[in-house]
């Protein structure tokens, strides 16, 4: 299809990332119909909710750990299987207990794909493409969360609910059998790459394993000795408050326009629409300006750094606003800003990884991070739920993740470092 075969395997992942956010958010824009359905409490949803990141989180550590070891083709292939299957079974459920077992297995199989895409980057991507190469396959993402909310809307109005999570089920089935096909762990173990795109994608790459050389023997540096790290702790900190603010935004957002701004599920759908289109474009902007800020200061970590920082705290801002505002069309226009700033910055964490961590353990370490920061995920929809029970209102839900998005960005700002790298180089420590 491409001249590069490379950019096949990005557009694999990209419609894998959107389909991985079509499917997370179709809850999300359906838990309205389903409160009503089993009679659900504000609490109970946000356990629901939570229950999809106690699998997702887990399983972000050990796909990304399996992607070192047995390659990301087999890893992606088997979780889209294993997630598309319970998404389907979604359509059983009968009860809230039974929602919420669905919802923890569902999270186990959408938990390595993250991790799993950001190695199959490593291994693909030259690194003067891979800022951009990334955005582009996350920025699935986005587009799949702005599908998701009038397509789950109008198909649940039109067929019903539970048709919708069938047919889901089955495009992913449908997807991962076009990727057993397509793709391969290593362009070099493909037939359709030429000797010359794998001579350019491992140009300019200075590889630095796990296994380094000391003057009389080898000394393996091992994943504990690199998740303990302060800026690897600190890059959690970034994240964790990163994926507060997205996925209280990905799990509340449609109901806080049904219950606090009396949208119908038609309007709402429309509505939280708005901002997923935001983030796709900010996704795609971001890893242009990365790349670019890149080729003019020959500052990697710098160009990464400069904007995570800055495009976090401005998210914060926007998302903390939304919770003092009086109107619908206030809510969503600060928080189609604030998506557009979050996912600007939304690449950086993956490419800092790549930038500070050995090869061989990039899928690791990005699980390890993925999979702490996503605890986020777990505690998130639950507290909001509590904090909305409790206060009957979202402002402070609103507050809080504003704060963790402001935290986490200064932990980057003052403890993520490393060594400068050259132009058209990649030193990985």
């Amino acid at each position: 299809m491409f001249k590069k075969y490379r950019w096949n395997i990005v557009l694999m992942l990209f419609l894998g990332n959107a389909l991985n956010y079509v499917d997370r958010t179709a809850m999300s824009v359906a838990l309205p119909i389903l409160n009503k359905r089993f009679e659900l409490t504000p609490f109970e949803s946000g356990l629901i909710l939570s229950s999809f990141f106690v699998g997702y989180a887990l399983f972000n550590f050990v796909g990304g750990y399996l992607s070192d070891k047995v390659g990301p083709k087999k890893v992606m292939g088997s979780a889209m299987v294993v997630w598309s299957l319970f998404c389907g079974l979604t359509a059983g459920a009968y009860s809230f207990v039974s929602l919420l077992i669905v919802r923890l297995f569902f999270g186990f199989g959408e938990g390595p794909i993250t991790a799993t895409t950001n190695k199959t980057m490593n291994n693909w991507i030259p690194v003067k493409e891979r800022a951009t190469a990334v955005g582009i396959c996350n920025g699935g993402a986005p587009v799949g969360g702005a599908l998701s909310a009038p397509i789950v809307a109008f198909a649940s109005l039109a067929w019903g609910w539970e048709a919708t999570f069938i047919i889901l089920g089955t495009i992913g089935l449908i997807w991962a059998l076009i990727w057993w096909k397509v793709s391969a762990d290593k362009p070099e173990d493909h037939p359709m790459v030429s000797n010359e795109e794998a001579a350019e994608i491992n140009a300019g790459r200075i590889e630095i394993s796990s296994t380094e050389p000391t003057t009389s023997t080898q000394v393996k540096v091992s994943l504990i000795s690199i998740i303990k790290q302060k800026r690897i702790f600190a890059l959690l900190l970034g994240m964790f408050g990163y994926n507060y603010t997205l996925f209280f935004f990905l799990t509340w957002f449609p109901t806080y326009l049904v219950d606090a701004r009396h949208l119908s599920i038609k309007e709402m759908g429309f509505a939280a629409m708005i901002p997923w289109i935001a983030g796709a474009i900010g996704q795609l902007l971001g890893s242009i300006i990365i790349d670019y800020i890149y080729r003019k200061t020959g500052k990697l970590l710098f160009s990464r750094k400069v904007v995570l920082v800055t495009c976090l705290m401005l998210a914060a801002i926007c998302v903390g606003l939304t919770g003092f505002v009086n109107d619908v069309v206030s809510a969503v226009s600060l928080m189609t800003v604030g998506i557009c700033f979050l996912y600007l910055q939304a690449t950086t964490y993956w490419a800092i990884i790549q930038d500070i961590v050995p090869s061989d353990r990039v899928g690791g370490t990005s699980g390890f991070i993925h999979a702490m920061a996503n605890v986020s995920g777990i505690l998130g929809p639950s507290i909001t739920g509590w904090l909305v029970q409790t206060t009957g209102q979202y402002t402070s839900a609103f507050v809080l993740a504003a704060s963790l998005a402001m935290i986490g960005a200064l932990a980057v700002a003052f403890f993520v470092n490393g060594p400068k790298v050259p132009k058209n180089q990649e030193v990985i420590v």
